[in-house]
């Protein structure tokens, strides 16, 4: 198998990021197998992850497939980037109205249609 996971790997996550240049991967064997740990630029670990991992389970699928082919257990470690978890932008919620402001809101929205 020598490293046809780790081409493997890295062809397909080049072609999903933004950032190829910053894609790293790692290859170690042991006696559990092989352990292949990925590091990618902060931005693009969405793209790697996937909504609800599964992005991540799939290429962690496709992985094993090449392992069972080859006799080997391969395991995919993804690497949080520096600083650790990436920060995503919040969103202000708007204040609650009171029973009273939104019976007076939607009478104006009916006013307002009245008018039409």
């Amino acid at each position: 198998m020598m490293a046809d996971d780790k081409a493997f790997l890295e062809y397909i996550v080049k072609a999903l990021v933004d950032n190829p240049e910053d894609v790293k991967i790692d290859r170690t064997v042991d006696e559990m197998g092989v352990l292949i740990t990925m590091t990618v630029n902060g931005a693009d670990m969405g793209k790697i992850i996937g909504r609800q991992g599964n992005t991540a389970k799939a290429i962690r699928t496709l992985l094993r497939v090449i392992g069972m082919k080859n006799n080997a257990r391969v395991n995919l470690k993804i690497n949080e980037p520096e600083g650790g978890k990436v920060e995503t932008a919040r969103v202000e919620q708007p204040a609650a109205m009171t029973p009273s402001e939104a019976s007076k809101s939607v009478d104006a929205a009916l006013d307002d249609l009245k008018g039409i």
